[in-house]
């Protein structure tokens, strides 16, 4: 079966994100003074192949783990749909 992965990966809340304040301070200067903070992340989508909707999210995680998510100072979380 086919499926697609979607996977949002976010640094930690308790890390400072100094892409995010480097937006809050342009959004701030562009006068939308009402946005408070701002995180950046990243967001991935893949397309991979597996027997079941199981055997697809442990493949995602672990590619999440070795390669797309640096779990000192990232979260992720994923979202699996068949195609």
């Amino acid at each position: 079966m086919e499926f697609i992965a979607e996977i949002d990966i976010m640094p930690h809340k308790e890390l400072l994100d100094p892409q995010g304040k480097a937006v809050l301070s342009g959004l701030q200067k562009m006068d939308l003074s009402m946005v408070q903070d701002v995180r950046v992340g990243k967001h991935i989508s893949l397309k991979l192949q597996a027997a079941d909707e199981a055997q697809a999210k442990d493949l995602v995680e672990q590619a999440c783990k070795k390669l797309l998510a640096n779990a000192i100072m990232e979260g992720y979380t994923i979202h699996i749909k068949a195609i």
